[in-house]
């Protein structure tokens, strides 16, 4: 299976889990300032009065997947979550996490909540 195939396989996984666990999906691979790296999240995920911004990450191992979310990416997806917040006033009330997925295919998931913080 092609890197691309296994990558987009791992986030349907890790968004069906989400929804399992009484998330809504209300954003899926949001990009703000495409090409310019400015922002950019797998997807995002609400359920009551938070909302949830998460990386996913398909390895070799779980350890190997969580490693790999290295604090060059977490500001990325800060970003992301920053502009998304902007676009979407709605959410202004609401707390704010940012939550890891790490996947071993075929069906190793590990939901990391609060993964980090800023």
């Amino acid at each position: 299976m092609k890197a691309d195939t296994k990558g987009h396989l791992a986030e349907f996984l890790a968004r069906m889990l989400f929804r399992c666990k009484g998330y809504r999906v209300i954003a899926a691979n949001y990009v703000t300032g495409r090409g310019t790296r400015a922002g950019e999240v797998d997807f995002v995920a609400v359920r009551g009065k938070t909302v949830v911004f998460v990386e996913v990450k398909q390895r070799s191992s779980l350890e190997k997947a969580a490693e790999a979310v290295l604090p060059r990416q977490q500001k990325r997806i800060w970003r992301g979550a920053e502009a998304f917040m902007q676009k979407h006033p709605q959410y202004a009330d609401c707390d704010i996490r940012f939550d890891v997925v790490t996947v071993k295919l075929p069906f190793k998931i590990r939901h990391l909540t609060d993964a980090f913080r800023f």
